[in-house]
């Protein structure tokens, strides 16, 4: 079963809460409430969210503060921010709200289908992100296990290489087709410049397993770099 990706909306107005799980109940995906911008630190230290929808206006530690600390944070800085926000004050205050870090500014009232195609977008980029992950851990694992699979049976060099070689065609296919999605709605630079960091960590791993294949001498050391 694939894991559900968080969306963390950040909102000090219920009523915007409601109306944003509304809008995003389609993606079905696990939606995290946070009512201010203290609380929405709170969550980000336990849980991996794969994009955060932040209010810029709200008592106390307002958006941009709220993404200057997100940003600060290692293990934070890089999820996608989308800012909404109920006001406009012209260029300023949007180059405000990029430099804080978002990949996006939306102003409301906003379309609701516009705003959940571009969740979607990044939904779907740390999704491949984590299965890209979880292919680099299987295959340290079984080499650094000798041939073991994750059920503990030793397998044939070939045969290993084979499921990994499977698995891996599986993500790649996936990343390609979104890539190809993406040129073609003309989305948003930042989601055009991570899935092309993902296609590139795809063709390193892609590499590193290539040079497993019998007569291409040990990879060993190249897949551990690569990952």
């Amino acid at each position: 079963m694939v894991q559900k990706a968080k969306i963390l909306l950040v909102d000090d107005r219920p009523e915007n809460l409601l109306a944003l799980e509304a809008i995003l109940s389609a993606l079905d995906q696990t939606l995290v409430r946070a009512s201010s911008g203290e609380e929405a630190l709170k969550a980000l230290l336990t849980d991996d969210f794969a994009v955060i929808l932040l209010d810029v206006q709200m008592p106390g530690m307002d958006g941009f503060e709220t993404a200057a600390h997100i940003k600060r944070r290692e293990r934070t800085r890089d999820i996608p921010i989308i800012f909404l926000t109920a006001i406009n004050h012209g260029p300023h205050h949007t180059f405000r709200g990029y430099a804080a870090g978002a990949v996006d500014y939306i102003s409301k009232p906003f379309d609701p289908w516009v705003l959940r195609a571009k969740v979607s977008v990044f939904v779907e980029l740390y999704m491949k992100n984590c299965q890209l992950r979880e292919q680099a851990a299987l295959l340290r694992l079984q080499l650094e296990g000798g041939g073991k699979s994750v059920a503990g049976e030793t397998k044939e060099p070939a045969g290993l290489l084979a499921e990994l070689s499977a698995r891996l065609a599986a993500v790649e296919e996936q990343a390609e087709a979104l890539s190809k999605q993406l040129d073609d709605d003309s989305a948003d630079a930042a989601a055009v410049a991570t899935a092309a960091h993902l296609e590139r960590k795809l063709t390193g791993l892609r590499r590193a397993l290539d040079a497993l294949e019998p007569g291409t001498g040990s990879g060993a050391t190249s897949v551990s770099s690569q990952s």
